[in-house]
């Protein structure tokens, strides 16, 4: 540990989601940040929270590689470890690392606290915050203190809602953090009038801060205000919980999110990696060390995708992650050919598609349901739409007034009445035949007697001669 008079250096790593699934990606980028805080000769290393992304049993391997990390870590330095979201970090998954420290401990912050780092070794306060009874025996035990850690891990609304009630839930947790931070002020600030160096350590939700993907977080139940933080009089504070690194500076104190130690998402925006802080009573700087984590690339069509430009983008994507996304009506949905995609990218370390569909959605004339009788509903639709309705107006009044069998005889009817024209158009009419004619029918010479033609067999030859007409619409 170095003299109270040199500089303090503390690695500040966070949001490390070690799980089977982001295990790669996590162990790569928090496995170099180790080496490189090593290196560099950090006195003390924080983790802000969320170092798992979920409950993890003790024998997977997501685990074990976690705990490979931190042990490394403390051969070098002490290592505290705050308690993170209860969804990421289910109460008690961090107990296991209190067992592992080297040649320094690992601290595990799981309530609001304050803690001194003396020689390499923590020793936390019995309250939210120190009395001067417990200082004065940390200076008689153990020496002056080289830093004096505020602690404000994840805070359980469900219960602060039982005590303050569910209606007032959302903003009592920034009102309560608020209040201890300023009482917890009164104390650091004698605590740096001392020499010794302050810090802050939470994992929270900043008013105004901004997500990994750019938006902004606004709102009345986020945990803090930047303006309750700075009340702290911490020399810095180490943030956790937002994945897009971002800092604040007013004094020459320091409020900063390292961001997630790997890229988890896509859409990600901003370089991945954890903070070196430099810190003496009364100012703090954070630098910020980029990790190598994995590249995406997003693309997004508001229609089919454009497969000229994908294969562009093809070219460049050797060994990234992609997505592809597009927006399409539900009648265009088959002119997207998903393998064709799928083959353009073959040599990208990940290829993920999203196709949202547009469901056809048809809507009712406006006013429709007002009209008295059906006319008129498709009269009003006609209006709307506008279509001449006077055709469809006798049809229906046709389909109204009579039964199929009616309807069906009067089309046959007047189908053999156009073929009765069509047929006598090149003989003369009965009317203009000579008398001798006529009387010929008196004594009608000898046939053969005609064979009996059925109805339907005349319906069908006089539908023969129209094929045109009958692939018409009847009611159109």
């Amino acid at each position: 540990m170095p003299n109270q008079s040199d500089p303090l250096w503390i690695a500040h790593f966070s949001d490390l989601h070690y799980s089977p699934g982001n295990l790669a990606e996590a162990d790569r980028c928090f496995g170099f940040a180790v080496e490189n805080a090593i290196v560099a000769g950090c006195h003390a290393a924080v983790v802000s929270g969320d170092s798992t992304d979920h409950g993890l049993d003790a024998h997977t391997p997501a685990l074990g590689a976690l705990a490979r990390r931190i042990h490394r870590l403390t051969g070098h330095c002490p290592v505290l470890m705050l308690q993170g979201t209860f969804s990421h970090e289910p109460p008690g998954t961090l107990d296991v690392f209190r067992l592992i420290g080297a040649q320094y401990p690992v601290y595990v912050a799981d309530r609001i606290h304050q803690v001194a780092l003396c020689s390499g070794e923590f020793h936390p306060s019995e309250g939210p915050i120190f009395t001067e009874t417990e200082f004065e025996a940390l200076l008689v035990e153990h020496g002056m203190p080289k830093v004096i850690f505020t602690c404000v891990p994840t805070v359980n609304k469900a219960v602060l809602a039982a005590a303050a009630g569910v209606a007032k839930a959302a903003t009592a947790v920034g009102d309560h953090l608020a209040a201890y931070l300023r009482a917890a002020g009164t104390m650091n600030a004698r605590f740096r009038s001392l020499g010794i160096a302050t810090v802050g350590v939470s994992h929270g939700t900043v008013n105004g801060c901004q997500t990994e993907h750019g938006v902004p977080m606004a709102g009345f139940d986020h945990e803090f205000g930047i303006g309750a933080l700075f009340d702290a009089e911490c020399d810095g504070f180490l943030l956790g919980h937002i994945h897009r690194a971002q800092q604040w500076e007013r004094e020459g104190r320091v409020v900063a999110y390292p961001g997630s130690i790997g890229r988890f998402h896509y859409g990600e925006i901003g370089a991945k990696g954890y903070l070196q802080w430099d810190i003496v009573p009364g100012k703090a700087t954070a630098q910020s060390v980029e990790t190598p984590a994995r590249e995406t690339v997003c693309v997004d069509f508001d229609g089919p995708p454009d497969m000229e430009a994908l294969a562009a983008v093809a070219a460049e994507a050797a060994d990234k992650f992609v997505r592809v996304r597009w927006t399409v009506n539900e009648e265009h949905r088959q002119l997207v050919d998903r393998d064709a995609i799928v083959a353009l990218f073959g040599k990208s370390a990940e290829i993920k598609i999203e196709a949202r569909v547009l469901p056809a959605v048809r809507s009712r004339a406006e006013g429709i349901s007002r009209a008295a009788s059906l006319p008129e509903k498709l009269s009003r639709w006609g209006e709307l739409a506008g279509v001449a309705t006077e055709p469809l107006a006798e049809r229906l009044a046709v389909l109204e007034s009579l039964d199929a069998q009616s309807i069906a005889d009067s089309v046959l009817s007047h189908l053999r009445d156009q073929a009765d024209m069509e047929s006598g158009d090149g003989q003369q009419d009965a009317s203009d035949a000579p008398l001798e004619m006529e009387t010929s029918y008196a004594e009608p010479p000898e046939q053969t007697a005609p064979v009996p033609t059925s109805h339907a067999a005349t319906a069908q030859s006089a539908a023969a001669t129209q094929m045109e007409w009958l692939t018409e619409d009847l009611f159109a």
